[in-house]
């Protein structure tokens, strides 16, 4: 994955939805890029604004991507 941004999200406002779908199917792999793309879409945007929140949430939660691992059932994720 890029960092660099799909061309209709710089000509015109981003939404909430913008930053959803960047987050949503992240993985681990990916969480510094995305956490830097959505950055770069949020800055300059007031502190009060829905999608800047969205964004600053969707940052504090890329910590948990960067750190999760393995099977999400509690296993190794080895299969043997």
């Amino acid at each position: 994955m890029s960092e660099a941004e799909r061309p209709d999200r710089l000509t015109r406002r981003v939404t909430v939805e913008d930053i959803r779908a960047l987050a949503g199917p992240s993985t681990p792999h990916f969480a510094l890029q995305v956490r830097n793309r959505i950055r770069k879409l949020i800055e300059g945007l007031p502190e009060d604004d829905p999608v800047r929140r969205e964004g600053e949430m969707q940052i504090a939660g890329s910590r948990n991507w960067r750190t999760t691992v393995g099977d999400p059932r509690g296993g190794t994720g080895v299969a043997f």
